[in-house]
């Protein structure tokens, strides 16, 4: 599983020319399945993003999670994040999950946040041609494997 998390002041995500999701202050999860993925891996990464001190404390030092600032989180699904180019110069997807397992993953992710914290959790649309907009917040960008 690959999480590419980025700190923004606002993003959002349209599909057909409609917003499906926008936050303001939070993260944008760029969310990437392996065919090989499990339950304990998308508990971890869920976990790790909860937590991730990414936010600047009093001091402008990186010490507060997004729920310590109150923010939101904007999940969207990102097969590309699996793209192997090592040969030639069209991209392979053939390591990201399938559809029929994907999904319900990206869904059991945006379960696990809105049952484990407090926070606006806003999404894309699974499968979608999707427009993706964000204002970077540093810029600060992690990516999360498992």
């Amino acid at each position: 599983m690959k999480a590419v998390i980025q700190r923004v002041k606002s993003s959002s995500v349209m599909v057909d020319n409609e917003i499906t999701g926008a936050i303001e202050h939070g993260l944008l999860v760029l969310l990437g399945i392996h065919e090989d993925d499990t339950d304990k891996q998308l508990e971890w990464i869920c976990n790790k993003i909860s937590k991730l001190r990414i936010f600047e404390d009093e001091d402008g030092k990186m010490n507060n999670s997004v729920q310590d600032v109150g923010g939101e989180i904007l999940i969207v699904s990102q097969f590309t994040l699996y793209a192997n180019s090592d040969k030639g110069t069209r991209p392979s997807f053939i390591e990201a999950a399938r559809p029929e397992k994907a999904e319900p993953m990206y869904e059991d992710m945006i379960k696990w946040f809105k049952t484990n914290t407090d926070l606006n959790i806003q999404t894309g649309e699974f499968g979608a041609m999707m427009s993706v907009k964000l204002e970077n917040d540093g810029p600060a960008t992690i990516i999360l494997e498992k």
